[in-house]
Formats: C-alpha cells, sequence, structure tokens
C-alpha cells in the first residue's frame, strides 16, 4: 500500500481537540505528524510523534524544524496542512499580577512557535503544492474576560499573524487554493484548560464562575464533535486567503 499523499502537522496531539482531529484526519487517508511535549495515545501506520516542547525555541530550531522541513519538502504531496493547535492557558490571574517567566513561555507556546511554523511551511512546502494553515483560536481572541488577558493577549496575537500571512500569500499572487489560513473558534470544548479554569482560585481568576457555569449548563462539546469543520477547510478549496469561523456559527 502507497503511503499518504496529504501530510498535516497537528501541534498538541495529546489530548483534547488536537488528538480529536489527527484521529479524524487518520481515518480520512492523511498521513499525521503529531508534535507535543508528551507522547500522544496514537498508533496507527500513518501517525508519527515528534517530541518537542514548543516553548524550547532552540529545540524548535535545531530539532523540530529540520525534521518538519524534510517531509513537507516533497513534490509529490497532494498538499500540506499545518494545525497550530497547542497553547497554554495562562495564569489565571489578574494582570497584575502575571510572573514575567511564566508570561513569557506562555507567548513563546501559543505565539512564538506556531509563528515559526507558519513560516517554515511557507519555505519548506514545494511550489505547486496546496498549504493550508489553520490556527486554533478562541473567543477570548474578541473578548476581554478578567482574568484571561495572557491567555487573550496570545490567541488576538496569533489571529492577526494568521491574517498577516493571508495577506502576504495574496501580495506574493498565489491563489487561495494555492494557500489559505482557517482561523477557527471551537467555541466551548470538554478540555484540560476547562478543568484548570473550574480549578483555579477564584480569588486570583474573576472570571472562575462563568467556567463552572459552563459544565454545569451541559455547554461543553466533545473535541471529536467540533474538528470537522477544521478537516472540510483542509480538504476543501477556499474563496478566501483568510477565512474565520466559530463552531456552531451560521
Amino acid at each position: 500500500m502507497s503511503a499518504p499523499r496529504q501530510l498535516a502537522v497537528v501541534t498538541g496531539t495529546t489530548s483534547g481537540i488536537g488528538r480529536a482531529l489527527a484521529e479524524s484526519l487518520l481515518k480520512g487517508g492523511w498521513r499525521v505528524v503529531g508534535v507535543a511535549r508528551r507522547a500522544a495515545p496514537l498508533e496507527h501506520v500513518d501517525y508519527t510523534h515528534i517530541a518537542c516542547d514548543l516553548a524550547d525555541q532552540h529545540a524548535l530550531a535545531t530539532e523540530l524544524a529540520p525534521q518538519l522541513r524534510d517531509l513537507m519538502d516533497q513534490a509529490d504531496l497532494e498538499r500540506v496542512a499545518l494545525v497550530n493547535n497547542a497553547a497554554i492557558i495562562g495564569e489565571l490571574a489578574w494582570l497584575h499580577e502575571l510572573d514575567s517567566e511564566r508570561l513569557g513561555r506562555l507567548l513563546a507556546v501559543n505565539v512564538q512557535a506556531p509563528m515559526v511554523l507558519m513560516g517554515l511551511a511557507v519555505q519548506a512546502v514545494p511550489a505547486g503544492v496546496p498549504l493550508r494553515v489553520v490556527n486554533i483560536s478562541s473567543g477570548a481572541a474578541h473578548t476581554p474576560f478578567p482574568g484571561l488577558g495572557d491567555y487573550s493577549a496570545s490567541k488576538a496575537a496569533l489571529r492577526l499573524a494568521g491574517q498577516t500571512m493571508a495577506a502576504e500569500f495574496e501580495r506574493r499572487g498565489l491563489t487561495p487554493g494555492q494557500a489559505a489560513v482557517f482561523s477557527y473558534e471551537p467555541g466551548l470544548v470538554d478540555t484540560v484548560m476547562q478543568d484548570q479554569a473550574r480549578d483555579a482560585d477564584a480569588g486570583r481568576f474573576p472570571a472562575s464562575q462563568a467556567f463552572h457555569d459552563f459544565a454545569d449548563q451541559g455547554l461543553l462539546h466533545p473535541p471529536e464533535s467540533v474538528v470537522g469543520e477544521v478537516v472540510d477547510f483542509m480538504t476543501g478549496e477556499p474563496m478566501s486567503w483568510f477565512t474565520e469561523h466559530r463552531f456552531g456559527a451560521s
């Protein structure tokens, strides 16, 4: 049996949306390269795992990037997708209480690493091979939640970085079919981040009650229910260089 000719690089495949997306893509005949600090509980002939701490910029540049470049630089691929899913939620604290070292790590994982990987994909994917970039966003990229200032700022930055990349695709004369960006808000998903928000000290995290309400009111979706629109974008033909969508929105 020949190897799949559709390659997806997905960060954060250990659990949650990343794992659910990887499983869906593998069922759809993609080759998936997962990137995460810990091993992912995925066993499939077409799944390759690369262990990397995305906050470690040296490891990102000297270990991860060369491996991904070799995988993406294949002229016989039908298309390549990069999904920037990995993220950390931050301190869940008032802005004036944030620790600068922890803030630096959050920005490295949530913004710097995705931007580096987007640049790598543009450089490595051969001309003529369609490229799809997916940045997992959040409603927090648009709405200020007290206590989520670090996380919100990182998601807003990633959103604008994706818009900029799309504008650069257009400026370079590429069609949306050749290269496009999808900023996707999965909405309220039952993930470790939700657990962390509910477990946070309400005295430090002023939006704590909202996250308890999400769970109590049954508003959380299982990860596997929200990844379909990502797969559709990756396999489809976008009409624009930049598409933004929230799960469940018409």
